[in-house]
C-alpha cells in the first residue's frame, strides 16, 4: 500500500522495541494475577468512549456478548457489576495508592521496566484480541502493540527528569531571609477511560505516566477492549506493579460516571467523543479533568506542493484502521490550481488499498468496529449524496465493511464537514487560495490535529500560527504522531497534554514548601 512505513513512530518504535510475541492463554492469566476486574454492559455512547456502536444485546439479564466485527460470531462475553462493585474497586485503589504514595522513583521506574517486559509476553495475545474484537488489521495491530510496550519503556527513562523548582521568594521585600521550593506530587486515584480504536495505545497513554508518578489506576475500558485492558493489567501486575494500584471496570455510560463523580477518585482521564467529554467532565466537577476528545483533521495542499508526495501520505492517514483515528485525515482542503491533479492521484492510490479480513497481514481496511457504526458512517455518506455532492469509492459496502470513500465538494452544512465521522471516508475541499483554506480549516468546531503540505517556509509558519489546532505537521500528514511532543486539543477537541515529558504534569500537581531560615 502507499507509505507502507509510514505508520506513527516507526522510525522510533524500530529502534526500540525487540521482535517477539508470546502467547498467553486468557483464562490462565486470570487465574495467575490478582487484578481486580468489575465487568458490565455497553449503554449509550459504549461506556463514554468513541461511539463504537457496540452491537450488544443480552442474551440473558447480565450477561453481554462482544462481537466479532469481521465473522460476526461472538467473541467473548462479559457480566455487569453494580455501584457496590465499584465503590469496591475506588477503595481498594485508594488503599494502595496510600501504602505505596511513598515508593522511591528508582523503584516505580523499575516497576514500569518490568511491566514493559511483561507485556512482551503477552503481546501475540492481545494482538490477537485487537484483531478478533476490534476488527483491527494485522499489520496496524502488531504496530499499536510494539508502540505501546516502547511508550512504556520510554516513561521510566523520562522518570528522571520529573522534578520542582527553587521559587525565588526574595523577590519580594517579605521574602527576603526565606527559601521555597516546589515538587511534583500525585493527585491519588486516576480514573482513565478509554476508547476502542487504540485499544492497547490509548490504554497505555494514561496508565504509564500515571502510575510512574506514584498514582493509583482504576481503568474503564470500552467493551470491546475489556480483555484487552485485562490482559495489560494483568502484565503490568506480573512485570512487579504491585497488587492494587491497577484495577480494570468495562462498563456503560453509568459505570463511566459513576467513577468520574466517585469521591475516592482525584483526577479523570478520558479519550473520547465530545459529547462524552462534556458529560464526564461534569459529573468530575472539580476534579481534574484530561480530555482527548474529538476531531475533523484538516490536510491542507498547497499549489506549491509536492502532489505525489501528499498523496502517499494523506492516503494511509485518511484510510488505515478504517480512519477510526482521533486524527485520521477527514478533511482535505486543496488549493484550485491543482485540486484536479491531487484528486485524480488521490484515487488512484486508494484504488490499490486491500479490503478485507483483519487476520490477514496484507490487509489495509478492515471492518469498522460493528454494524451500528456501519449504520450511522453510511447515514452520513448518504447525507453528502442527498445534497448533489460527487462520491467515490472504492469497493462494496458489505456488513460493517465500509470501503475508502471520498465526497468531493461537499456544501458547508453537510455532516461530514461538520462532524467526526470515525470512519473511512474524506471531502475534499477545494480553497481559492491558501486564505482560504486556512479559513475553510478554522471553520470547525474542532481542533486536536492538522497538517498543511507546501514547499513554501512562510506558507509553513504562517499555517502554524493561524490554524487553529493543538498540533500541526507540516509536509506529513495529520494522523503522525510522536510520543514525545505535547499532543492535545483546542476548542472542542479537549484539555490537557499527552506524550512526554507534558504527561507527567498532567498526572501530578506542584506541592509548595516555604522555610523561614534561621
Amino acid at each position: 500500500m502507499p507509505a507502507a512505513g509510514r505508520e506513527p513512530g516507526v522510525d522510533w518504535i524500530v529502534n526500540n522495541v525487540e521482535k517477539f510475541f508470546v502467547a498467553f492463554d486468557f483464562s490462565v492469566v486470570v487465574r495467575m494475577f490478582n487484578v481486580k476486574s468489575a465487568f458490565t454492559q455497553a449503554l449509550g455512547q459504549d461506556g463514554m468512549t468513541k461511539d463504537s456502536g457496540s452491537a450488544l444485546d443480552a442474551s440473558e439479564k447480565g450477561t453481554f456478548p462482544v462481537r466479532n466485527p469481521w465473522s460476526g460470531d461472538i467473541a467473548f462475553t462479559v457480566s455487569p457489576a453494580g455501584a457496590v462493585e465499584l465503590d469496591r474497586v475506588v477503595e481498594a485503589a485508594k488503599a494502595a495508592f496510600r501504602q505505596f504514595v511513598k515508593t522511591p522513583a528508582h523503584q516505580r521506574a523499575s516497576w514500569i521496566n518490568g511491566a514493559a517486559s511483561a507485556m512482551e509476553q503477552a503481546s501475540k495475545s492481545i494482538i490477537e484480541a485487537t484483531i478478533a474484537h476490534i476488527g483491527k488489521p494485522r499489520r496496524a495491530a502488531e504496530m499499536e502493540v510494539k508502540r505501546s510496550i516502547a511508550f512504556v519503556r520510554a516513561c521510566a527513562q523520562h522518570l528522571h527528569g520529573q522534578g520542582g523548582e527553587v521559587v525565588p521568594l526574595d523577590m519580594v521585600p517579605a521574602g527576603t531571609g526565606l527559601f521555597g521550593f516546589t515538587r511534583r506530587v500525585p493527585y491519588g486515584v486516576v480514573a482513565a477511560v478509554t476508547p476502542f480504536n487504540a485499544p492497547s495505545n490509548l490504554l497505555i497513554q494514561k496508565l504509564a505516566p500515571a502510575l510512574v508518578t506514584g498514582n493509583a489506576v482504576v481503568i474503564k475500558p470500552c467493551l470491546e477492549g475489556t480483555q484487552i485492558a485485562q490482559l495489560i493489567a494483568e502484565a503490568f501486575i506480573a512485570g512487579g506493579v504491585p497488587d492494587g494500584l491497577v484495577h480494570v471496570v468495562a462498563g456503560d455510560r453509568e459505570e463511566a460516571l459513576g467513577l468520574a463523580a466517585h469521591p475516592g477518585v482525584d483526577l479523570v482521564t478520558l479519550t473520547g467523543g465530545t459529547a462524552a467529554g462534556d458529560a464526564l467532565a461534569r459529573a468530575a466537577g472539580a476534579k481534574r479533568f484530561i480530555g482527548e476528545l474529538g476531531g475533523n483533521s484538516p490536510n491542507i495542499v498547497a499549489a506549491d506542493a509536492n502532489i505525489d508526495d501528499a498523496v502517499q501520505r494523506i492516503v494511509p492517514s485518511s484510510f488505515e484502521a478504517s480512519g477510526q483515528q482521533c486524527i485520521s485525515t477527514q478533511r482535505i482542503i486543496v488549493e484550485a490550481p491543482v485540486f484536479d491533479t491531487f484528486l485524480e492521484r488521490f484515487i488512484e492510490a486508494t484504488k490499490r488499498l486491500k479490503v478485507g479480513d483483519p487476520s490477514l497481514p496484507e490487509t489495509d481496511l478492515g471492518p469498522v468496529a460493528s454494524a451500528r457504526a456501519a449504520e450511522r458512517i453510511t447515514a452520513m455518506i448518504e447525507d453528502a449524496r442527498s445534497r448533489g455532492c460527487r462520491v467515490v469509492t472504492s469497493g462494496a459496502f458489505q456488513g460493517c465493511v465500509i470501503p475508502p470513500t471520498i465526497v468531493v465538494d461537499p456544501p458547508d452544512g453537510t455532516r461530514l464537514v461538520r462532524e467526526e465521522v470515525f470512519g473511512p471516508v474524506v471531502v475534499m475541499m477545494r480553497a481559492k487560495d491558501i486564505d482560504d483554506a486556512i479559513r475553510i480549516a478554522n471553520d470547525c468546531e474542532f481542533g486536536l490535529q492538522g497538517s498543511c503540505f507546501t514547499s513554501s517556509l512562510a506558507t509553513a509558519f504562517r499555517m502554524s500560527e493561524e490554524v487553529r489546532v493543538g498540533s500541526l505537521w507540516i509536509n506529513e500528514a495529520s494522523r503522525f504522531r510522536l510520543d514525545n511532543y505535547p499532543f492535545g486539543g483546542v476548542g472542542r477537541s479537549g484539555v490537557g497534554r499527552e506524550g512526554l515529558p507534558y504527561a507527567f504534569e498532567e498526572y501530578t500537581q506542584p506541592k509548595f514548601t516555604g522555610i523561614r531560615l534561621p
